[in-house]
């Protein structure tokens, strides 16, 4: 039995959870893992760019902490000998194609696409070379692998790419299968793997869970773990919600909407390279490693509850295009979408009426998108605006759509606590529907929904 186990960056903290990851490894037989970044270390080199491209004075102390990061992890759990001298080796050459690519950019003040899809890709490519050294020396026979090497195939999106399932699937099967078979865990670095050409790609943020779903798809694989510092689902965001409680068990659809909509427990397309397969999802905690955590499965219970969980995002921004019967203008949406498009930038969802198009966007991308939409305005279009203080709730269950009655009962607790419902949809799920409300309402909106589907 083939087991996929992904490491969040979560239960890769220091030296002590990164010694109980390696414990948890180590009891199981035929285990593949997926790690991310050290927890910090994605945002070191996020902010390695911005400090780069101002001056190369400040690449040295960036350099000093990611070093400061693994090389006391090894101090701490590494015995001396040649094996901790290796991985000290491997973890300093590392760093030095950090220090050269940060170079390159204060040298030049800019950054490509491909650059940076490289210098990202080291923060999980140090956290496989210090798990998989850690092992060795605890004596786990192991071996860290390039996700690109490894046979994590894309397609050429540099910065938001898709996994090709059978590419991928070949190559795993010639790279990665020979190491189970002389019983050695192979740790591969999620978050990025090699397009068309052979450069590398990121899978999106948090998108270590795609890659593990890609690698589990790839070798056949019996199970999916996805390791985190949480119990696992939980019916609402618990920060949110103190009475909130784990979800047993969900569908695929499911965990991929509450995903999509703000729960952060797995990356939104980490069940895409699953469908068609029997592979059983687990989402289990670290902390407490004998706990069952949640199973995500392909096919939903044939009974249960007709709300499996509410989730909230406060990330959120609207492009409101306002003008007359702009909702009946042929080909006005789509030009507006190829706008959007041509900037890289994603459309989360868009609701229409006769006079107005809304565009839901991520926050990052909503200044830029209102430049673009107010350029193509040509006449039929009389107004863009730009709204920032909407949050989202999402509603998601299985029986959401065949249940008589699920929507007001919905809006009926929300109105109750006087809130006032700013936009809504459904029907584009039939899992899920989601409405709007001011960001200031929003923690009294999820507990007065949770409340009425988990008294």
């Amino acid at each position: 039995m083939i087991r996929v186990m992904k490491f969040g960056g979560g239960c890769l903290r220091d030296g002590r959870s990164i010694a109980q990851a390696c414990a948890i490894i180590a009891a199981q037989k035929k285990a593949v893992v997926v790690v991310s970044a050290v927890s910090g270390v994605t945002e070191l080199l996020l902010g390695a760019i911005v400090q780069a491209k101002r001056h190369e004075k400040n690449i040295p102390p960036i350099l000093a902490a990611l070093a400061a990061k693994h090389f006391g992890v090894i101090a701490e759990l590494c015995p001396n000998g040649p094996v901790k001298r290796r991985l000290q080796a491997a973890i300093a050459s590392q760093i030095s194609q950090v220090e050269r690519l940060l170079t390159g950019i204060a040298c030049h003040r800019d950054l490509t696409p491909a650059v940076r899809a490289r210098l990202l890709s080291h923060g999980e490519r140090l956290a496989a070379r210090l798990l998989a050294g850690v092992m060795e020396s605890l004596e786990t026979e192991s071996a860290a692998m390039d996700a690109h090497r490894a046979g994590i195939c894309t397609d050429d999106n540099c910065e938001n790419a898709s996994i090709d399932r059978e590419r991928t699937r070949k190559a795993m099967r010639a790279k990665v299968a020979p190491l189970l078979r002389r019983d050695i865990v192979p740790v591969i670095p999620g978050f990025f793997g090699r397009g068309p050409g052979g450069g590398i790609t990121l899978l999106g943020r948090n998108g270590s869970d795609y890659s593990a779903a890609a690698v589990a798809y790839a070798l056949g694989a019996e199970r999916l773990e996805v390791w985190k510092d949480v119990d696992g689902f939980m019916s609402a965001d618990p920060s949110r919600v103190p009475t909130a409680r784990r979800l047993e068990r969900l569908s695929f659809a499911e965990a991929a909407e509450l995903s999509y909509f703000g729960a952060k427990i797995l990356h939104p397309r980490t069940v895409e390279p699953l469908a068609g397969t029997k592979i059983r999802v687990f989402v289990r905690n670290m902390k407490d490693p004998a706990g069952a955590g949640s199973e995500i499965v392909a096919a939903p219970p044939s009974r249960g509850p007709e709300v499996a969980g509410i989730a909230a995002n406060t990330r959120l921004a609207i492009i409101r295009v306002h003008g007359a019967g702009i909702g009946s203008r042929p080909g006005l949406l789509a030009n507006v979408s190829s706008l959007l498009a041509a900037g890289g930038i994603n459309i989360h969802s868009v609701l229409t009426s006769q006079t107005c198009i809304n565009l839901l966007l991520d926050p990052a991308d909503a200044r830029r998108g209102l430049i673009k939409v107010k350029a193509a305005a040509n006449g039929v279009i009389r107004k863009v605006e730009l709204e920032e203080r909407l949050a989202l709730v999402g509603v998601v269950g299985e029986r959401i759509m065949e249940k008589e009655g699920i929507y007001a009962r919905i809006f009926s607790a929300v109105a109750r606590e006087k809130i006032n419902v700013e936009m809504a949809a459904a029907g584009a799920s039939p899992v899920a529907c989601y409405f709007l409300v001011r960001c200031t309402d929003l923690d009294r909106a999820v507990r007065a929904v949770h409340d009425e589907f988990f008294p």
